[in-house]
């Protein structure tokens, strides 16, 4: 069966370009995680963690245990470290995969712990300290009666310490300042338990630009791997190629009397005697229903209002103006076309999102094209 003219096509070249940029802001001595949970944030998450790992990559970070299934079954091969936590019902894929999970509760650890104990061996976990996300982590106060604790598992490894910034995309920073503060207290406190710190990390794509002192000796890049910044301000400071493009064709041309509508809810009514093309892409596909009335799509190199409510499975686009528009013709939805682009930040802003949250919203039935 031929595959559907909605897809995302996903430039490896342009992944390898954003490592490399990446790593030239590190030292020699610091490693990468590179982050590919979400399905790399949209990307394909086999084919862009091979990408990395060509390129050097040391360490992968997922959210889930099954998307650490995922890469294995791509043959990933190197460190996967389960960022989210894990279930106790999960911990028997996390040996079965040879994941190294992240732990902030003694309880899990102790689940581990004896898992590791039955198989006779040593499990390297990391464990997550809360700086300030307010999310996973043990919290500051508890860090050093957290590692007396941890100490008692002798079938488990301390590989690495981590925590998480809340805000080290703003202009502003004084808070992800105070957390690196903290962070690194907490950090003395597991050393003087006697513990190895290992590898630590805090640095995501903001800090790996902003703060060199959160860079430790292991960083964290997720979206800039992807060729987006995590803000717009960060645009500048790195030379980054956006990887992905969503193109579809155009599937039918009609001609509209002034007076008809468009659409559920009839938001658009001709003015005038116009052209809508039929576009095969939707909600279901990924494009936001906020886009309705609002957003653009590039057909012959020029932007085509989006008309109406924007369906599950097809949009319509008004391409009066656009007089030559016919049947199968390419319509550019993320990425360029003659002269005009639209970014993923563009899309973004138009729905008040992150590029983060379009990336991860186009489904699984566009399929990944790699060039």
């Amino acid at each position: 069966m031929e595959r559907r003219p909605t897809s995302a096509f996903i430039s490896t070249s342009a992944l390898r370009h954003n490592y490399r940029e990446i790593r030239k802001r590190l030292t020699d001595t610091t490693k990468v995680m590179a982050v590919v949970k979400a399905n790399a944030y949209g990307h394909g998450d086999g084919v862009a963690a091979r990408v990395f790992e060509e390129e050097g990559c040391e360490y992968f970070g997922v959210a889930i245990p099954e998307e650490g299934a995922n890469l294995r079954d791509a043959g990933i091969r190197r460190p996967i470290v389960v960022l989210g936590g894990v279930f106790p019902e999960q911990i028997e894929e996390v040996f079965r995969l040879d994941l190294t999970p992240v732990v902030f509760d003694l309880k899990t650890a102790a689940l581990l712990n004896e898992a590791a104990g039955k198989r006779k061996t040593r499990k390297e976990v990391h464990v997550k300290i809360d700086t300030g996300m307010g999310r996973l982590g043990v919290l500051p106060d508890g860090v050093e009666a957290f590692f007396r604790g941890f100490k008692g598992f002798a079938n488990l490894k301390l590989e690495g310490v981590l925590s998480h910034f809340a805000d080290a995309d703003s202009t502003d920073k004084k808070y992800s300042e105070t957390q690196l503060s903290v962070f690194t207290k907490c950090l003395e406190a597991v050393r003087r338990s006697g513990l190895d710190t290992g590898l630590v990390h805090m640095g995501n794509s903001a800090a790996i630009v902003d703060m060199k002192a959160s860079h430790f000796n292991m960083v964290r890049p997720g979206i800039m791997l992807y060729g987006s910044c995590p803000a717009s301000h960060f645009a500048g400071k790195i030379g980054l190629r956006a990887a992905l493009e969503l193109k579809t064709r155009v599937l039918l041309v009609k001609t509209l009397a002034p007076g008809d509508s468009v659409s559920y809810g009839r938001s658009f009514v001709a003015k005038r005697r116009s052209r809508v093309a039929v576009l095969p892409v939707g909600y279901g596909d990924g494009l936001p229903r906020g886009l309705s009335g609002k957003g653009t799509v590039l057909i012959r190199g020029q932007r085509a209002l989006i008309a109406g409510a924007v369906c599950m499975d097809l949009v319509m686009c008004d391409v009066t103006d656009i007089g030559d528009a016919e049947a199968g013709d390419e319509a550019v939805i993320i990425g360029a076309q003659g002269k005009e682009t639209i970014t993923a930040e563009e899309v973004a802003e138009k729905t008040g999102t992150i590029s983060y949250e379009i990336f991860c919203g186009i489904s699984g039935r566009v399929p990944r094209i790699y060039v």
